[in-house]
């Protein structure tokens, strides 16, 4: 199933201001941001604090798509 990850879709949603790397970083950046805002974040990290764990959500979601080229591009 492919699905178009554009911005006008996910407006709301800036992913790379998300994972705080610039439009321009490369996947290395990516994922270095990634882990150090995962270890944070992390439901495991905190006992049920909603907030953190939604945050966590929409970080993982931004990484699968900024990390992989094709939905990069598609993104982007």
């Amino acid at each position: 199933m492919s699905r178009n990850y554009n911005k006008s879709r996910n407006a709301a949603k800036d992913f790379y201001k998300l994972l705080q790397v610039s439009s321009e970083a490369t996947t290395t950046e990516i994922k270095t941001s990634y882990r150090r805002l995962a270890l944070t974040l992390h439901p495991d990290r905190h006992d049920g604090d909603e907030a953190k764990t939604k945050k966590f959500k929409e970080t993982t979601e931004a990484y699968t798509i900024l990390i992989d080229t094709e939905r990069r591009r598609q993104y982007d």
